[in-house]
């Protein structure tokens, strides 16, 4: 079967659908990806997020047994917010990665992806197609890769020769056989701006990344933020760009094609303050179709705690008092007791040792404590 014809045609439907890019490689085995995962997984550097096992995640036809290519698509999204609200003293603000700003690209590259996917079967009515984003088994920047979509960067991110690392991933397995396209090639040279960037030195060296400590990965945990980390995630709250914003290739890289990832300013750099106190069905309503909403409220509240006591925000004393006092969950409480030991008030200490008589939970004792080890605001009243 002579594919190539419709290979074009594929490209042709790709870009009036808005696909920024599009590749397509074999189905063959991801023999590289495995060692690589293996040795992740030995040196304990996974983050726990990973679905299905290394084969599945290596082995295309484990997922659809028939799998001959691998179609990938990328689309570019903004890295500049339009009119960005400042944070002032009297406002701070926390920050959502650029791959959390407007609608949860899942929802869009599967849109895109189902289209691709209708107008194969189409054509190639014995067709079969499966379509997978970033929650599938098979790695999107393998694939992508291999399609000629980008290359691997240092940072682990894919860079594309025209959007820099700033495009969502998203692949379509078919078994329909076409012509694979070339692989692009690593232009990294001897620059380590990304590894010198990483704040908590995560990336291990050029292309292996300890997910472990990846700021983009501590920040979506549940549990409390181990202290060697909470000086150094500042005021994000979701994600962290760093290294893609240090890297030379991403300089002037701004796209703003598609209307969906145009950030909010209320959503992407919200008040911290408000933060704090949502309630389930408010935070679902303000944040709930951003993809950085999908581990709930609990890490984003956490998250704001520790970025109000980064900015010493002495407006925020009243509010984090009272979050120590009465959430029901220990890491929120906890975390509020450290955070108001960072701004350091009179106010703040007071409320800590007032709240320690009447707390229970341990770990939360653990976190009063080292609240009550920070050094006084000087000059409160």
């Amino acid at each position: 079967m002579h594919t190539d014809p419709l290979k074009q045609e594929i490209i042709a439907y790709s870009k009036q659908i808005g696909i920024d890019k599009i590749g397509f490689a074999s189905a063959d085995v991801f023999t590289e990806l495995k060692e690589r995962l293996r040795r992740q997984q030995e040196l304990d550097y996974q983050s726990g997020f990973e679905k299905g096992s290394i084969e599945e995640r290596t082995e295309p036809t484990r997922l659809l047994p028939e799998a001959k290519s691998i179609i990938s698509i990328a689309l570019a999204y903004p890295t500049r917010m339009k009119g960005a609200p400042r944070s002032t003293k009297e406002e701070r603000r926390g920050l959502f990665a650029r791959a959390s700003w407007g609608v949860d690209y899942h929802v869009v590259m599967r849109e895109r992806l189902e289209k691709l996917a209708a107008f194969i079967q189409e054509r190639v009515p014995d067709g079969k197609n499966k379509v997978m984003v970033d929650t599938g088994e098979l790695s999107d920047r393998a694939v992508a890769e291999r399609a000629g979509i980008g290359f691997s960067g240092k940072n682990t991110s894919i860079i594309t020769p025209e959007f820099g690392s700033f495009v969502y991933l998203g692949e379509l397995i078919t078994n329909v056989p076409f012509t694979p396209d070339e692989p692009v090639d690593d232009s990294c040279g001897s620059c380590t701006k990304c590894i010198d960037a990483c704040p908590t030195g995560a990336i291990v060296q050029g292309g292996q990344l300890n997910a472990k400590r990846c700021i983009a990965f501590l920040t979506q945990t549940k549990d409390f933020l181990p202290d060697e980390f909470r000086s150094k995630i500042g005021n994000r709250v979701y994600g962290c760009d760093t290294c893609q914003m240090v890297c030379p290739k991403n300089l002037k890289v701004d796209f703003h094609i598609h209307p969906e990832f145009e950030p909010e300013h209320e959503v992407a750099k919200p008040k911290l303050i408000p933060m704090l106190k949502l309630s389930n069905r408010e935070f679902k309503q303000t944040f709930g179709h951003i993809s950085g909403s999908w581990r709930g409220k609990k890490p984003i509240q956490r998250n704001s705690l520790i970025a109000l006591g980064h900015y010493k925000d002495t407006t925020a004393v009243a509010d984090i008092i009272e979050v120590m006092k009465s959430d029901p969950r220990p890491v929120i409480r906890g975390t509020a007791a450290w955070s108001l030991g960072k701004i350091g008030t009179k106010e703040a200490f007071q409320a800590i040792k007032e709240a320690m008589l009447e707390e229970e939970d341990e770990q939360v004792l653990v976190e009063m404590e080292k609240g009550l080890a920070f050094e006084p605001l000087k000059d409160t009243d």
